[in-house]
Formats: structure tokens, C-alpha cells, sequence
């Protein structure tokens, strides 16, 4: 990923923050040279400095056989910037840009088989989840439940590197920052109030180092 300094993150509670609002990710892996992709909800595991994401496939998934060298995209929200919003630029100077927020975690990924693996990872996912909706399914460990889980495959990805990129006009003075936050905090969408949140508390996040530093 194209990562200029001013916007690379390893801030760790930035990513989490970004896993938890958006644990909906892209997961990529190679065979022969060919991509392979799927999109799945996944779990954000941390173990002092060990980092890893758990889910499932479904077992037709050809995925499901991977193992090795993978790829998993985490997406945050994302905007478009208009230029007209800046006010100390000259107009003919001012573009339009896309901010945004984003990872890629790459890692080794290991495929889990064994029913209590599996029936770990229903029961996780559903508990998350369901909390999320306001609901109380419930993964329950009879013969039911135990013979659906013969119809996925589990995975853990063990995160080896991180790349977050949090494009948040960062190489821009404060007066425009402070414009594209109220422009976008204004407007009726989750992305847009989500990119104008992210930029919120990157521009505080700055100012207190800059207080710190002086």
C-alpha cells in the first residue's frame, strides 16, 4: 500500500477502534499466482504482542483449503473532499481529494477443523453480533448446531505486519482541517460523519503533541 509518512498509524487502539466499527473485511490469499478473495466478518484477538483475526468460511468456499501468506483489508469509512472547502488556499491551487481510513494486516493463516474450534467461533461471532442488533441468539452445543458446523471451515490469521493508513488531510494547515470536519460532519451519511469523527480526533491528537513537544 502507497503509505506517505504523514498518514501511516501504529497507534494500536486505532486499530482496534477501526476493527470494531467495521470487522467486515477482505481477506486475500494466492494460489499459482492468482488471487483468491472473500469477504467475512471476523474477530479481533490480541494476546500481548501477538495479533490475530478469527472466522470462517463456508466449506464450498475454495478459500477454505488456504493456507500460508495472506492478506486481510479493513475498511473504515471513507469521503470525498472538495477543494472549495479550504479556506486559506488559492482557489486555482485547491484539489479534490478522498480521505479515508484503512489497514492491511498481513499474516500467516491457519485453517481450524476441530468441532470445538468451530463451534468457538459461532458461538463468538453470534455473541458479538448479536449484541450489535439487540438480540440474544445463541450458538447451543447439541446435536443440532454440531452437525451445521460440518458445513464451514475456520480460520485464524496471525497478523505478522500492519499497515493503517489514516488519510485524514494531516498534511493540510489546521483552519482546513477544521473546514472539512464541519463540512463533513454536516452531511447525511455514515462515511462522511465517519471520516469527519476520525479527522476530529486526529487534528486533537496533533494539537496535544504539539503542546507536549513545545
Amino acid at each position: 500500500m502507497y503509505l506517505p509518512r504523514a498518514f501511516a498509524s501504529n497507534d494500536p487502539a486505532a486499530l482496534d477502534a477501526l476493527v470494531a466499527a467495521d470487522p467486515f473485511v477482505t481477506l486475500i490469499t494466492f494460489v499459482d499466482g492468482a488471487p483468491c478473495v472473500s469477504h467475512l466478518p471476523v474477530l479481533l484477538e490480541r494476546d500481548g504482542d501477538r495479533l490475530a483475526l478469527r472466522g470462517h468460511w463456508a466449506k464450498p468456499n475454495p478459500q477454505s483449503s488456504h493456507t500460508g501468506p495472506a492478506l486481510a483489508i479493513v475498511h473504515g469509512p471513507h469521503a470525498y473532499v472538495s477543494p472549495s472547502w479550504y479556506p486559506d488556499k488559492v482557489a486555482e491551487t485547491r484539489v479534490p481529494t478522498w480521505n479515508y481510513v484503512v489497514a492491511h494486516l498481513h499474516g500467516t493463516l491457519e485453517r481450524l477443523t476441530d468441532t470445538d474450534d468451530l463451534a468457538a467461533i459461532v458461538a463468538d461471532l453470534s455473541a458479538h453480533f448479536e449484541a450489535q442488533v439487540g438480540e440474544d441468539w445463541r450458538y447451543v452445543d447439541d446435536d443440532t448446531h454440531r452437525s451445521q458446523l460440518r458445513g464451514i471451515v475456520g480460520f485464524r490469521l496471525h497478523v505478522e505486519r500492519v499497515e493503517m493508513k489514516l488519510k485524514l488531510n494531516q498534511n493540510h494547515p489546521d483552519a482546513n482541517r477544521e473546514a472539512v470536519i464541519a463540512q463533513l460532519g454536516a452531511q447525511d451519511t455514515d462515511d462522511a460523519r465517519g471520516v469527519a469523527q476520525w479527522m476530529h480526533e486526529a487534528l486533537v491528537a496533533s494539537r496535544a503533541g504539539d503542546r507536549h513537544g513545545s
